[in-house]
């Protein structure tokens, strides 16, 4: 049991219509009441009630500020605990001057970061699947990204895996059964049943890993390098996807010096877009360094977005690049498809396949739905499925059920090469647990503590 009661701002900083301090525990009314005054006696009111009020300083006697303080009692709020919610308006001020009041009456803490969502885990009314859920519901870069993690928060995928631990319980209870009781056990039998099971709960995983490259880039973005020689038109083409003017534009090469980053979303795909220098041999020191931090975005990029000038004729420099990007996820943009067409494009098809090659005029927007769906082709299968699919975004999740698929296909084949049964029960149980790490039934203190301390304050 959780003894403490805690409090935090939970709304940003700065100015805006209301702010919002969260206290959570077994003192969050009592503690509230010190402070607080109303016609209403908040010690007894009911839960999920909205009290009107003025925060009042209990040593001066001054009003400190004007709210509505919320109640909601446990275990029916967000943390299962007992939770004051005061709605003070917006700014810096008036907020930190409510929060030092609560702190002040003696026993009530600051939080930590994500202690509120740690509550709700520890208390039992999520699992650890949605409360990670609920940082990616706020870092969310797009509407199917947001989607997926409300999905996730509402247990989506806990419900998948807890109805595999359940097979695998019961599976388990039989080779128990079968341990304990030998002389009624029919070893064939047992077998074909262990296969039976451990296949069909690997379909099941598979199923989920299946979605496991479109739903981790749809959490955390395409990093996507806008690469080419200078004045190519990198810069306009940044201006343009982000609808703003982020980098400086001219007619002189070598304009941009640093790798310029911006997040877009893209047909609902997030990119995280990276306008580098123009990639040349150059004698300017400081140009010099922006053509090695390209280089560096271009290795990290997981897609690379090539201009070329179609206006002029294949430089040195292009075919450098072209030739250091074979291989590589690219998408081709021959850019100014508004002026005359000098370039020669049959080397760039020679390298490049056809439908990675895109025309487009930046200055007029022309093809940028085009570029839109060749991304969309190059990551993902076809269209994203139906509304209720179950993606799996989060690495922690991809990689435990890569394990847990392991240590049943593990067990399958020692059932294969007649190993015992007690042997290949270890197996069993491991997938078993390392599914239980997954929804948190069964995790280490260290890993819970490192989830929730990247959330933010107040969460």
């Amino acid at each position: 049991m959780i003894q403490d009661t805690i409090a935090a701002i939970s709304t940003a900083v700065g100015e805006g219509g209301i702010a919002i301090i969260r206290v959570s525990g077994p003192d969050a009314v009592t503690e509230s009441a010190k402070i607080f005054r109303s016609k209403s006696d908040i010690g007894t009111a009911a839960s999920h009630t909205v009290h009107y009020g003025h925060i009042v300083d209990p040593v001066s006697g001054e009003t400190v500020e004007e709210i509505l303080l919320t109640i909601m009692r446990g275990p029916r709020s967000f943390t299962a605990e007992d939770v004051v919610e005061v709605s003070t308006h917006g700014g810096v001020v008036a907020v930190k001057r409510v929060l030092e009041l609560l702190l002040r009456t003696g026993n009530v803490r600051i939080a930590e970061p994500g202690e509120f969502t740690k509550r709700a885990f520890l208390n039992g009314r999520i699992d650890l699947t949605q409360a990670e859920a609920v940082i990616d519901l706020i870092r969310s870069k797009s509407d199917r990204a947001f989607s997926i993690a409300m999905k996730q928060s509402e247990g989506m995928l806990s419900k998948k895996v807890k109805a595999l631990r359940h097979g695998l319980i019961e599976l388990l209870a039989h080779i128990e059964v079968n341990i304990d009781y030998p002389e009624h056990d029919v070893a064939s039998m047992t077998s074909a049943y262990i296969r039976e099971r451990c296949g069909e709960a690997c379909d099941e995983i598979n199923r989920l890993l299946k979605t496991a490259a479109e739903g981790k880039i749809l959490r955390e973005g395409i990093v996507t390098a806008i690469v080419g020689r200078p004045n190519v038109g990198k810069s306009s083409l940044l201006n343009a996807l982000v609808q703003e003017n982020k980098a400086i534009v001219t007619d002189i090469p070598g304009t941009t010096r640093d790798v310029i980053e911006e997040y877009i979303t893209l047909g609902g795909i997030p990119l995280r877009l990276l306008d580098t220098a123009g990639i040349r041999e150059t004698a300017d020191v400081v140009e010099r360094i922006g053509v090695e931090r390209s280089r560096t975005a271009l290795e990290e990029a997981d897609l690379i977005l090539f201009v070329l000038n179609v206006n002029e004729p294949l430089h040195q420099d292009d075919l450098l690049l072209m030739e250091q990007l074979r291989g590589r996820p690219v998408v081709v943009l021959l850019n100014k498809t508004d002026l005359p067409t000098v370039l020669d494009t049959s080397a760039v098809e020679a390298l490049f396949p056809a439908d990675a090659i895109v025309k487009l005029s930046v200055l007029h927007e022309h093809g940028l739905e085009e570029l839109e769906g060749v991304i969309s082709r190059m990551f993902f299968s076809g269209e994203l499925e139906s509304a209720d699919m179950t993606y799996v975004s989060n690495v922690r999740h991809i990689t435990l059920l890569g394990l847990a698929k392991q240590s049943l296909t593990d067990a399958m084949e020692s059932t294969d090469i007649g190993i015992p049964i007690d042997i290949v029960q270890i197996d069993v149980r491991t997938a078993w647990e390392q599914l239980g790490e997954l929804i948190g039934d069964s995790v280490a203190d260290s890993l819970i503590d490192q989830i929730f301390s990247q959330f933010c304050l107040g969460k």
